[in-house]
C-alpha cells in the first residue's frame, strides 16, 4: 500500500534514468520522451551544462534565504529582462506561485479587484490561481473560491468587452492554451486584450509556464505577435527540473511590489538558479531558437502528413514544440497505443494528444516519433 495521497494518476512506468530525450524504466525499457516534464525539460534531461551548473553551486551554498544579496539572482533576473519587455523580476518556485504573484501585485497595484480570465484556461491549484482557471473540474469539492473572477470564452473578442470595464485590475491570459487543448490564441484577440486593458487602466498578464522559455521558438510566446503584456509569470522550462518560477513585470510595477508585501522562503533559491541561469545561457540563443523554429517546422509539416488520412484526426496546431492532436474520443487509446511502442505524449483536454518533446530533440528522434505514431493510430483505425 502506497503513503501516498492519490492524487495523481500514473503511467505504469517506474522510471529510473532519464538523459537527453530518453527515459529508462526500472525494467530497461527506453522511451522517448514527449513529455519532458510537461514542458520543463526544455534542453533535455541532465543536459550537461545544467548538470555541472548545479553540481558547481552544491559546493558553494545551498540556502540562505532572502534576507542576503545573492549575485546569481541578478544574473537570471538579468536574462528575462533583457529577452522579455519586463524591468523586475520577482523569483518562487512554481508556475501556480508566478501567477500567485501576479494576481497580488495587479491588485495592489491598481487597488481593483476584478480579474478576467478564461474558459478551458489552467493557471495553478492555489486558492486564487484555482479560482482564476476557467474549468469546473478544478474548482469542484472547494467550496467557496476568491471572489471577482469573471470568465470569458477564448478567442471571443466581442464577449471581452461586454465584460471589461474600469472595475477590472487585469485580464490574465495564456498565449496558448495547454491544458484547454493546446488552442493557440489570435493576434485580434490578443491586440484586443491590450487595447481594453490600456483603455481601462487594467493590466496585462500573460501565464507562459508553459509556453515560455523558448517552447515555442521565441524566449516567449507574446512574442510572436506585436503586443507588450505588463506581467508575465514563467516557470516549467525555466529550471530544466528544478523547481523555480518568475515574475516578470514591467517598471513602473516596483512600487506596489516594495519591502513586506510579498514574500517566499525557497524562491530565489541559489541551486535552482544555478540551474536556470545555465538553461538560459542554452536557449537564450539566437541560433538555438533557429533551430527550435526550423525543427518544429519539420516536425509539424511531416506529422501533418502521416496522419492525414485519418477521419478522426480532425485537426493539429500549436506552436513550436507545443502540439495538439485533436483527436476525439480516441486520445487514450492513442496515448497507450504510443507508449506501447515506446513514445511518451500525455493528454490536453478530454480530445487532444500533447506533443512536448525537448527542444534539443534531433530530427532523427522526431522521425521516428512519427513512425510510432502512424503505427500507433493506424491500429486505432483498424479497431475502431
Amino acid at each position: 500500500m502506497s503513503s501516498l495521497f492519490p492524487t495523481y494518476q500514473r503511467f505504469d512506468i517506474h522510471v529510473e534514468e532519464a538523459q537527453g530525450t530518453k527515459l529508462i524504466d526500472n525494467k530497461g525499457n527506453e522511451y522517448l520522451d514527449f513529455i519532458s516534464g510537461i514542458a520543463v525539460c526544455n534542453v533535455g534531461h541532465r543536459h550537461p551544462d545544467v548538470q555541472k551548473a548545479v553540481e558547481e553551486q552544491l559546493n558553494k551554498v545551498w540556502h540562505v534565504s532572502n534576507l542576503f544579496h545573492q549575485s546569481i539572482q541578478e544574473d537570471v533576473a538579468g536574462k528575462l529582462v533583457e529577452h522579455s519587455n519586463g524591468d523586475a523580476v520577482f523569483f518562487c518556485n512554481s508556475g501556480a506561485e508566478a501567477n500567485e504573484a501576479a494576481i497580488k501585485l495587479a491588485r495592489k497595484y491598481t487597488q481593483k479587484h476584478k480579474i478576467i480570465t478564461f474558459t478551458k484556461s489552467f493557471h495553478g491549484r492555489t486558492f486564487a490561481t484555482m479560482t482564476a482557471t476557467g474549468q469546473a473540474k478544478i474548482h469542484d469539492g472547494f467550496g467557496p473560491l476568491v471572489n471577482e473572477f469573471v470568465y470569458v470564452p477564448y478567442n471571443d473578442e466581442e464577449a471581452l468587452k461586454q465584460e471589461m470595464d474600469d472595475s477590472v485590475a487585469a485580464i490574465m491570459v495564456e498565449v496558448i492554451q495547454g491544458e484547454g487543448g493546446v488552442v493557440p490564441g489570435t493576434e485580434a484577440f490578443l491586440l484586443t486584450i491590450q487595447e481594453l486593458c490600456k483603455k481601462h487602466e487594467a493590466l496585462f498578464i500573460v501565464d507562459e509556464v508553459q509556453t515560455g522559455i523558448g517552447r515555442t521558438g521565441k524566449p516567449f510566446a507574446y512574442q510572436h505577435f506585436n503586443v507588450s503584456p505588463d506581467i508575465i509569470t514563467a516557470a516549467k522550462g525555466l529550471g530544466s527540473g528544478m523547481p523555480v518560477g518568475a515574475m516578470i513585470g514591467k517598471g513602473y510595477l516596483k512600487d506596489a511590489f516594495g519591502p513586506g508585501t510579498h514574500g517566499t522562503t525557497f524562491g530565489g533559491n541559489p541551486i535552482a538558479l544555478a540551474s536556470a541561469k545555465a538553461t538560459l545561457n542554452i536557449i537564450f540563443n539566437e541560433a538555438f531558437l533557429a533551430e527550435v523554429t526550423e525543427k518544429s517546422l519539420y516536425f509539424t509539416n511531416a506529422l501533418k502528413n502521416s496522419i492525414a488520412d485519418y477521419s478522426f484526426v480532425t485537426d493539429v496546431r500549436g506552436k513550436g514544440f507545443m502540439i495538439g492532436i485533436e483527436c476525439g474520443e480516441h486520445q487514450s487509446a492513442l496515448l497507450a497505443a504510443m507508449r506501447e511502442k515506446g513514445l511518451l505524449a500525455l493528454g490536453a483536454g478530454p480530445h487532444v494528444v500533447r506533443l512536448l518533446p525537448p527542444l534539443t530533440v534531433t530530427k532523427e528522434e522526431l522521425d521516428q516519433a512519427i513512425h510510432i505514431i502512424e503505427e500507433a493510430f493506424s491500429q486505432t483505425k483498424i479497431t475502431s
